[in-house]
């Protein structure tokens, strides 16, 4: 049985808001789209990539690069052209635009030249993102394979690069949606609310000098509540007898706040450094303390906020979102960070800020971070600006039955308890599917977890490739357990993670009390399309509404509605969405960012 007949006269366009409008499909940009093509500049997001941990001696790779297309994984002879690193080949500012298929490989190539060659020292290839499956090359040697298309990756290239002029070159392939490897919203075939897929380098790459020892990472957690911070410094590198000296220093404004010396035997350095007259970090006062860390040779800065996230019960007995041990009611927008010439890249660090600003100033205080892993400085943008962030797992699996995980659960609320363990139910029938799954989740956490405006993980989204969430909600808090976990966003609700977390839109907003915090995960999604700044003539959304006026209204009722929700025990909530993408036209802006449709 169709869901047109279980649910009888009412239609399913109209249920699900797919509508049509005057408006022909048409190429759109944003303004800073507009000038990179304006000014044709080559060499774009020449910022540094990771502000968590920065080193001075970097050069950035991004720029043109030689790339073709193959139907094998052999080295191409012939070259189909030049590509705009880091756009994937199927946007308007790679210069390619051309669909990468799951049966054929995409290879770029470029050199570099290096003057000369350091003593004791490593050169470090940086990748920020690189969709789906690669295997990178220097000067004709394999050096390091990477799978997940979403997390960064990095590779010891110093045996194989000379003085002189040097070669990368990468094979890729991307199987999008017709496999179980992660994807996001990603569609071969883009309608609704999925996209179209892209492939490829899709962050910035660039190459790092570093000590033969150095610094691999820092792991750097606040202690709100003894007024302290924990900071461990983890090398690589070669191994040696000697001992290492090391110090950490933190910085308040210009001047030290708290300091630590020591030596190590080539091994983890961890301090817990006092902040007698700590300074907290929230929206409101988004104060960063900045760290240096010297470990023997190699040197890194990096920052953090003092914050605390808690549940707690209030006066009345009801468990609130506490951040700094106050209830802080988050009034959160989702995000996907897609943009029409560049898709999942942002087009500019201006772009990022963009963004997160108009959140801000409509009186947003969270932002959910909807299937996608952003480059790094879009979480520094929301650690120095003060915006809270949920960041959800990217999801996975085979192909989903839209009908059974989303459009009959929406209406159905026996079937929002559906056990997750009927893996095929929630299209994770492939083991191989699920165990890596696991991996890029704890490596997500991993490079993301000295962002202190991260304060949610998202595990799952309304059943897409779900599975054993009990477990996996185990499994995240052994690797952060400072954080809050949303095990299941929308149904599906196995009683796992911190948050009772729904998703309503086809029924009045309400509030569910339990031993949780209760959350709505998701509602709103109003579309109101706006002439010359569409993507096509297919609308979705929830809820059409063709004039400013009735969008406003209806927009303002839902607010108001939220506001009420508060004091029955509605701990957070977030509307659908922050831009229009594609088909999909229910944001707060355009696709091209040029209409405010609250303004």
């Amino acid at each position: 049985m169709g869901i047109k007949e279980m649910i009888g006269a009412i239609q399913l366009d109209k249920l699900f808001g797919i509508e049509k409008s005057d408006c022909g499909q048409n190429r759109l940009t944003t303004v800073w789209g507009e000038q990179i093509l304006a000014e044709q500049t080559e060499v774009v997001l020449t910022e540094y990539p990771r502000p968590q941990m920065v080193r001075k001696n970097y050069t950035i790779l991004n720029g043109m690069w030689k790339y073709a297309i193959t139907r094998d994984d052999s080295m191409p002879v012939i070259w189909d052209g030049q590509i705009r690193v880091p756009f994937s080949p199927e946007t308007k500012l790679s210069g390619v635009e051309r669909q990468l298929q799951p049966d054929e490989y995409l290879w770029y190539e470029r050199n570099f030249y290096i003057d000369r060659i350091p003593k004791n020292k490593r050169l470090l290839l940086q990748f920020g993102a690189c969709d789906e499956r690669c295997k990178v090359y220097v000067n004709g040697a394999p050096v390091g394979l990477h799978t997940g298309g979403y997390q960064a990756f990095t590779i010891d290239i110093t045996k194989q690069v000379e003085v002189g002029r040097n070669k990368i070159q990468v094979c890729v392939q991307d199987q999008t949606d017709t496999s179980y490897h992660g994807r996001g919203k990603q569609m071969l075939k883009n309608s609704g609310m999925f996209y179209t897929a892209q492939s490829g380098i899709w962050q910035t790459v660039w190459y790092e000098w570093v000590a033969d020892t150095y610094i691999k990472a820092l792991r750097i957690t606040p202690d709100y509540d003894s007024n302290k911070v924990r900071i461990e410094v983890l090398p690589a590198g070669t191994q040696t007898t000697a001992p290492i000296s090391y110090k950490v220093l933190v910085y308040e404004e210009y001047s030290i706040a708290a300091e630590s010396r020591g030596i190590v035997d080539n091994e983890p350095a961890t301090v817990d450094l006092e902040l007698p007259n700590k300074r907290s970090w929230s929206p409101d006062s988004p104060f960063l303390y900045e760290v240096r860390v010297v470990y023997g040779e190699d040197l890194v800065e990096s920052y953090f906020g003092m914050r605390h996230f808690s549940v707690e019960n209030d006066s009345e007995g009801i468990p609130r979102l506490c951040l700094n041990h106050k209830p802080f009611f988050q009034n959160g927008i989702l995000d996907q960070g897609y943009y029409p010439e560049s898709l999942l890249t942002p087009v500019s660090d201006k772009a990022m800020l963009n963004d997160i600003w108009t959140a801000k100033s409509k009186g947003f205080t969270m932002i959910r971070k909807h299937c996608k892993i952003e480059p790094m400085r879009w979480y520094y943008h929301c650690d120095k600006l003060g915006m809270l962030v949920w960041q959800d797992m990217i999801n996975g699996g085979g192909s989903y039955n839209l009908l059974k995980t989303c459009y009959i659960p929406t209406a159905v609320a026996p079937l929002k308890r559906i056990k997750d363990n009927h893996y095929s139910y929630t299209s994770r029938e492939n083991g191989k599917g699920r165990q890596e799954w696991k991996k890029e989740c704890v490596e997500t956490i991993q490079q993301l977890y000295n962002c202190t405006s991260i304060c949610t993980w998202v595990l799952f989204n309304e059943g897409w490739g779900q599975f054993d969430a009990a477990k996996n909600t185990e499994m995240v808090r052994a690797v952060d357990s400072t954080r809050w976990i949303d095990a299941h966003s929308g149904w599906f609700d196995q009683d796992a993670g911190d948050l009772k977390s729904e998703h309503i839109y086809f029924f009045d907003l309400e509030v569910k009390r339990s031993d949780k915090p209760y959350v709505i995960s998701e509602y709103g999604g109003i579309t109101f399309p706006i002439k010359d700044h569409m993507y096509s003539d297919k609308i979705f959304g929830y809820g059409n509404r063709t004039n400013k006026e009735d969008f406003h209204k209806a927009y303002q009722r839902l607010k108001q509605k939220v506001n009420s929700l508060e004091k029955e025990g509605l701990c957070a909530a977030v509307y659908t969405q922050m831009t229009d993408i594609e088909e999909e036209v229910n944001g707060i802006l355009t696709y091209d960012r040029k209409v405010d449709k609250l303004s």
